[in-house]
């Protein structure tokens, strides 16, 4: 089966805008001097604290850690949303899922949109700056031409357009029908039982390699679809977590055969000469699963409430590095409250390219990486979630019909309107709202401006 490649009409406005707005665009040989590349590797389920610079005691995260000690470490990155699909429309445009037309999980099915083509993601913003962009790894954006990757911007994509796939047969098997989906830049490829993590580290390692010959400036997208399910962590991994309680072994195993992977791509940057001029942001989507397909968890929160599909904060508060040797700080870190959304409008202003023509929710962020006195550029934020809702202002967050997938406490009936003070108590185990109706009828108010604003475009 193949797709034809799609490229959007909104791709080359972009580049067209860029010629008249700011003249001829310089040499390739010149862009590749001033430009960094730019690796966003977007891990999928992964729990709160679980690398080990997040506090956790009993997983192997060594490539995480070398990062976080080569770079600057987030202890408030919120996801943009605590679901896959819209968390990666968030961060991928800027905006709020609702916003860019994506406020749930996509279809895992050929023939079913996702992503809006008239969005503008970050790999049609670099792209228009002339970069070279590539996708590696998970999709779920949509699974028609003009909503996989070629149509979204990038140059060359290798990986499912689905949720997630079995490691070795490449078969979605989750929702019927069972159906094989690998995919390389529209068409379908085979690769039976070869492992997926090793064709994805020599996809982003080969992309790197063309890159560096191209002499172009990059963005390489690794949507690494772990630890989410099945967990199929390698044989060394198992071996070395089988005397930990199931289901944290299996759990454990897969991190760290991810943490192991990253690391390859991360050493063939050094090898090839080109780590320092690359920024490198490894991100969770959202929390960690509890799901049935994940034999009821694994993941860990740590002092927070919640998981994947709920907006307590274990749901969106996610791990979050950014490296850049040549360009920030070393072994920082950084507490101020941030969001995947403010990566498209931190990226615009560290490599230097025009905006999007259109409204962000996401700001730049590029001000906080050079000072950790420097202040959030968010007074406030929203997410949805099905019926589920939060506004957080400062430190005070209102959760309007929360859940709590990890089940830490009971939710009654009276706690349709939850409200929470993080700096007192981050564990969001008590309601305040009856303690502070003012502050949750001011807060409600600024919910209902932020559901008025979301029919601007």
């Amino acid at each position: 089966m193949s797709f034809n490649i799609y490229i959007k009409p909104s791709a080359f406005l972009i580049f067209a805008c860029l010629i008249i707005a700011g003249g001829p665009l310089p040499s390739i040989a010149q862009e590749s001097k001033q430009k960094p590349n730019v690796v966003i590797i977007y891990t999928d389920d992964q729990g709160s604290i679980d690398a080990n610079c997040y506090g956790s005691k009993d997983l192997v995260t060594p490539t995480f850690d070398k990062l976080a000690a080569t770079g600057i470490r987030f202890t408030q990155m919120y996801s943009p949303s605590a679901i896959c699909s819209a968390s990666r429309a968030g961060m991928l445009t800027g905006r709020l899922p609702q916003r860019a037309g994506c406020p749930g999980n996509g279809s895992s099915h050929p023939g079913k949109p996702g992503l809006p083509v008239e969005e503008v993601t970050i790999a049609e913003m670099l792209k228009g700056a002339g970069y070279t962009t590539g996708h590696v790894g998970k999709w779920h954006l949509g699974y028609t031409p003009e909503t996989m990757p070629n149509g979204q911007g990038f140059d060359s994509s290798f990986g499912h357009m689905g949720g997630c796939i079995d490691n070795y047969s490449h078969f979605f098997y989750w929702v019927p029908p069972n159906r094989h989906d690998l995919w390389r830049d529209g068409v379908e490829i085979w690769e039976d039982g070869v492992f997926f993590g090793d064709s994805m580290v020599r996809e982003c390692n080969a992309f790197i390699d063309r890159s560096k010959e191209s002499k172009k400036p990059f963005f390489l997208y690794w949507a690494i679809n772990w630890p989410h399910y099945p967990l199929q962590g390698t044989e060394k991994w198992r071996e070395h977590y089988k005397g930990i309680p199931s289901p944290r072994n299996k759990y454990a195993a897969f991190v760290s055969s991810m943490d192991e992977r990253i690391g390859l791509v991360v050493d063939h940057l050094e090898k090839q000469g080109m780590r320092d001029n690359t920024i490198i942001i490894l991100q969770s989507d959202h929390g960690h699963s509890t799901e049935s397909r994940t034999f009821g968890g694994g993941g860990n929160a740590g002092p927070y409430r919640g998981a994947k599909g709920c907006l307590f904060e274990g749901g969106i508060r996610v791990p979050s590095i950014i490296s850049w040797p040549a360009g920030i700080a070393k072994g920082e870190v950084r507490d101020q409250m941030t969001t995947g959304c403010d990566w498209l409008p931190t990226l615009a202003d560290i490599c230097d390219v025009p905006l999007p023509e259109r409204r962000l929710d996401g700001k730049s962020i590029s001000r906080v990486l050079k000072s950790k006195d420097e202040p959030s550029p968010h007074k406030s934020f929203y997410w949805q979630l099905g019926n589920q809702w939060v506004v957080r202002e400062g430190s005070w967050k209102l959760l309007g019909n929360p859940k709590d997938n990890a089940n830490k406490g009971p939710i009654g009936k009276d706690d349709k309107l939850f409200l929470a003070n993080l700096e007192k108590d981050v564990s969001e185990m008590k309601n305040l709202a009856r303690d502070y109706p003012e502050t949750v009828k001011r807060l409600k108010e600024l919910r209902d401006e932020y559901v008025k604003g979301l029919s601007s475009k």
